[in-house]
């Protein structure tokens, strides 16, 4: 399985940007895929996350209200809808899927996840 992410950029202060990450690869058919960020000098940290069946959605504070995760069934594609964005919104946005259910708040571990997209840069100017 490969994730490919896309959409990052440069976007003002306030700004939208919305994030693909395309699976490819054997039968796909995740438990869970999410959304990580690592700005320069911090670590990954997750950002959001959805049920691949179920479309359950889980979100960090620091983004709920602001961000929204989909996901495509037909497109084994998975979203990430930024809104209002604000400079500390500034990293490298990976992508992340993982096979099995794997406890309570599993989505929010980055160990838990199996495969790894490539990252894409998301700069917010102030």
């Amino acid at each position: 399985v490969q994730l490919q992410a896309s959409g990052g950029g440069l976007v003002q202060a306030g700004g939208s940007l919305r994030l693909s990450c395309a699976a490819s690869g054997r039968t796909f058919s995740p438990y869970a895929m999410g959304w990580f960020r690592q700005a320069p000098g911090k670590e990954r940290e997750f950002v959001a996350a959805i049920a691949w069946s179920s479309g359950n959605t889980y979100y960090a504070d620091s983004v709920k209200g602001r961000f929204t995760i989909s996901r495509d069934h037909a497109k084994n594609t998975v979203y990430l809808q930024m809104n209002s964005l604000k400079p500390e919104d500034t990293a490298v946005y990976y992508c992340a899927a993982t096979r099995y259910y794997r406890g309570s708040d599993y989505y929010r571990r980055p160990l838990e996840y199996d495969y790894w997209g490539q990252g894409t840069l998301v700069t917010v100017s102030s």
